[in-house]
């Protein structure tokens, strides 16, 4: 992991504390989760974000957002912004917020097994 990787997952890490997230080895990353659902994952080139299907287009409009994609496919509602668009703690905390609002719209997931 680069420091530039350790000091972003240290930044979203306090965030999560202070919103009382849970986080999972997932994606090749670090997930975040709200009641089971995804809120965002640190990855070695930046994070995802689970903005939702109806923020999706207002996110991608934002510096740094493109689409999140796996094996080729756009996966709807997700975001990715590469590390350098996320440096200053304001810019951050405007993505998890996005993120936030979705996950706190959706219902609550029935945990199978600890959530960490």
């Amino acid at each position: 992991m680069t420091d530039k990787h350790q000091e972003l997952l240290a930044r979203v890490r306090l965030i999560a504390a202070r919103e009382g997230l849970s986080e999972k080895r997932m994606f090749g990353g670090n997930s975040f989760y709200l009641d089971g659902n995804m809120v965002c994952c640190v990855s070695k080139t930046g994070m995802m974000a689970r903005v939702g299907k109806a923020q999706e287009s207002e996110a991608l409009e934002r510096p740094g957002a493109k689409p999140f994609t796996r094996t080729g496919h756009r996966m709807g509602g997700l975001v990715e912004i590469d590390t350098p668009y996320l440096d200053g703690d304001t810019i951050l905390e405007g993505w998890i917020a996005i993120a936030l609002s979705n996950a706190r719209s959706l219902p609550p997931k029935e945990r199978k097994g600890v959530w960490v």
